[in-house]
């Protein structure tokens, strides 16, 4: 079950997201567990960032990892605030960066990481492969 949770005045089609999120873990041959989106602000995230990962900066995303088989689970949470600065530093639109964002959880729950180089390339991929997913209905 996809859950979408608000810690900041923000909204979205939650049954348009839902389901592409699920199209993009089927796309893997994966299945939806308990997966949870939180959108909140750069104060939030910067709160979570120091107390479980230890790290003092802001960031777009934080994913905490519940998946057990292939069934994806786990927290994604999402700075609004961080996904409007970068849609203007990307130009992109708002609502581009936000797909991209919430993919990118997504397949870092799927197994794909982007820490390398390498791992890098092949998530940016992913992420565009997905993002065509996204207006393409069944």
């Amino acid at each position: 079950m996809i859950e979408f949770h608000f810690e900041i005045d923000f909204e979205l089609d939650e049954s348009k997201y839902s389901d592409w999120l699920t199209r993009i873990c089927q796309s893997e041959k994966s299945t939806v567990g308990d997966l949870n989106y939180i959108f909140c602000t750069d104060e939030y995230l910067l709160d979570i960032n120091q107390k479980y990962l230890s790290h003092d900066t802001f960031t777009d995303i934080i994913t905490f990892d519940y998946c057990e088989g292939d069934s994806v689970s786990g927290d994604v949470f999402i700075s609004v605030d961080r996904v409007k600065d970068n849609a203007v530093d990307f130009k992109v639109s708002f609502d581009q960066e936000l797909n991209r964002v919430m993919a990118h959880g997504v397949l870092h729950l799927l197994g794909f990481k982007d820490k390398s180089a390498e791992d890098a390339v092949l998530m940016r991929r992913k992420e565009n492969e997905k993002m065509e997913m996204f207006h393409v209905e069944h």
